[in-house]
């Protein structure tokens, strides 16, 4: 029966990432394999979720008053000028926004520059588009973007740039000069620059995020996407966006529908309730996750890690270890995974 599948399903073997997480949930096993925050939501998101439930929000749904905030937080945040009611697309999560971006603008054919490492969804809904992924590496211990390298990976089929900043899975956060470089390449080469900003609230070290779209010539050519997920700690509920020029965003609209039609009314609710948060949380959220980085990172180097790069954002942390280590602590290694279910680790060999 393998010749009924399509061409694009023969290609896609089961993520490890899901395989492993399947695997803890049947072991009852703490889950190292994904990264998402394993803490409660915020309570004042569970009772504006549960209200709308009670209150019936039971049907297809677009709350345009979610454009609205996010249009008067891209002002705030970056000083852009967004139409909440033609250039904002409500979706089932991040990673649907994502797809449909790429749906939107990915024709047969076309290259799409991306940075390796990745987060594989990337790389899946390119070929899905029919598009070919153009890896540029980046350099360890400190993740740089080495400009040359950029820009020569731009063909005469170069369609895309896709930006994850703060990245998934280094911790890094693009500087203001490796952003120019990708801004100026996209400006000269006539591309378009797909965000992932899920992250954008986590950052460290008094480190502020930019977007993208915020440089000069970049907003009329970037579709930035986030979502609530990791921000509010709700990965379960799926409730993301894409904010781009009024012709993208009626494209991924008309694809968003397509797919899914509506994201989760009564989560769609509660994110009102998520976007009207003081600037207290925020500044909380970054605190605390700025201090467990700071923990994990002090415990893992006193049993024998070595941490070359600390991470400036999100929640990922690069270990390595020497070859020929060995634990002396068993205490010490179960404390270590037990830490990173709150923290995600990454360990590699040198």
């Amino acid at each position: 029966m393998e010749q009924k599948l399509s061409s694009a399903a023969k290609t896609f073997t089961p993520s490890p990432i899901q395989e492993l997480s399947y695997l803890a949930q049947r072991s009852n096993a703490i889950n190292l394999a994904e990264g998402f925050p394993d803490f409660p939501a915020p309570s004042h998101l569970k009772h504006a979720a549960i209200s709308a439930i009670n209150s019936d929000f039971n049907q297809y749904r677009h709350v345009q008053g979610i454009c609205d905030h996010l249009a008067n937080i891209m002002k705030e945040m970056h000083g852009l000028d967004f139409d909440p009611r033609t250039d904002m697309a409500i979706c089932c999560g991040q990673t649907e926004a994502f797809a449909a971006a790429v749906f939107a603008i990915i024709d047969q054919g076309d290259e799409v520059v991306l940075f390796d490492p990745s987060y594989e969804t990337y790389e899946g809904c390119i070929r899905m588009a029919g598009g070919i992924p153009v890896y540029v590496a980046l350099e360890p211990p400190h993740w740089t973007l080495n400009p040359e390298r950029f820009i020569n990976s731009f063909t005469s089929r170069t369609k895309a740039v896709i930006l994850n900043s703060p990245h998934n899975p280094t911790g890094k956060v693009f500087t203001k000069d490796e952003l120019e470089t990708i801004a100026g390449a996209c400006c000269r080469r006539d591309c378009i620059a797909i965000t992932d900003e899920v992250y954008e609230h986590i950052t460290y070290d008094n480190i502020k995020h930019i977007s993208l779209a915020s440089l000069p010539g970049m907003q009329e050519r970037t579709i930035i996407t986030s979502s609530l997920s990791k921000t509010f700690s709700v990965t379960g509920w799926r409730v993301g966006w894409a904010i781009a020029p009024a012709l993208f965003a009626s494209a991924i609209r008309n694809i968003h529908v397509k797919i899914t039609d509506s994201a989760p009314a009564p989560f769609q609710e509660a994110a009102l309730t998520a976007l009207r948060s003081p600037p207290e949380y925020f500044e909380k959220l970054r605190r605390e996750y700025e201090s467990k980085r700071d923990y994990i990172a002090h415990l893992i180097e006193g049993i024998g890690f070595q941490i070359k790069f600390k991470p400036r954002g999100a929640f990922f942390l690069f270990a390595e270890l020497p070859e020929n280590y060995l634990f002396s602590d068993a205490s010490a290694l179960f404390t270590l995974f037990f830490l990173s279910s709150h923290f995600f680790v990454s360990v590699h060999y040198l």
